[in-house]
Formats: structure tokens, C-alpha cells, sequence
């Protein structure tokens, strides 16, 4: 079992930053991604960014290229993800989820549905 507790939303004005973070508890699979998610009130839970967790290499949704970053902390097995030259189009609930992958190098899934464990969610409220 593995539990996820992301946090880190908040009001920010246009143009704002923010800086999420998810940190992972239980039993942590050898070969992982870590991705976030966003959810805007009558829409569709889209994918935002991911990672792998041992290689580090990143895939990010085409709304954030140049605006948000992932990383991760190993010690503290946490993800963060920085949101930078924030918009109103980003205001969602963000979620942090957790895919197991057969290997180390296998290819991000961007799809919601291959995502194993999920956090609970924080608010992301962009001001114009």
C-alpha cells in the first residue's frame, strides 16, 4: 500500500507562482512514476506533469512547458511540482499520483487510468 499526501495549493494572482509538493508513504515500488493531475470544475482530470523516479526524466502536458517543473527529493520521497507564470486556466483541484512501471525507462503515461495510488488533492486558485 502506498499513500500520498499532496499539498501546497493556494491563491496566487496572474502571473504567481506556487510550488505543490506529494509525499509518498508505504511500500514505494523499485520502478515508479510520479505524475500530478488536474481537475477544473466540469471538466476532465488531465494529466500536468510526470516523472520517473530513478532516471528523473520528465514529460509535461503542452498547457505547462516552460511554466512548470517536477522534481523530486529522494531522501524524503517527495515530488514537487513549481508553477511559475501562472494562469486563470490553471486553477484546479491538482492531484499527485503514483504508476508503477516494469522498468526503470518505460514510457510516462499520461493517461489517468494507468495510475495506481493517488493523493487527495489540493486547490490551485489562479486570480486574473
Amino acid at each position: 500500500q502506498v499513500q500520498l499526501v499532496d499539498a501546497g495549493g493556494g491563491l496566487v494572482q496572474a502571473g504567481g507562482s506556487l510550488r505543490l509538493s506529494c509525499a509518498a508513504s508505504g511500500r514505494i515500488f523499485s520502478n515508479y512514476a510520479m505524475g500530478w493531475f488536474r481537475q477544473a470544475p466540469g471538466k476532465e482530470r488531465e494529466f500536468v506533469a510526470a516523472i520517473r523516479w530513478s532516471a528523473g526524466s520528465t514529460y509535461y502536458a503542452d498547457s505547462v512547458k516552460g511554466r512548470f517543473t517536477i522534481s523530486r527529493d529522494n531522501a524524503k520521497n517527495t515530488v514537487y511540482l513549481q508553477m511559475n507564470s501562472l494562469k486563470p486556466e490553471d486553477t484546479a483541484v491538482y492531484y499527485c499520483a503514483t504508476k508503477r512501471l516494469l522498468w526503470a525507462g518505460q514510457a510516462i503515461d499520461v493517461s489517468e487510468a494507468a495510475y495506481d495510488y493517488w493523493g487527495q488533492g489540493t486547490q490551485v486558485t489562479v486570480s486574473s
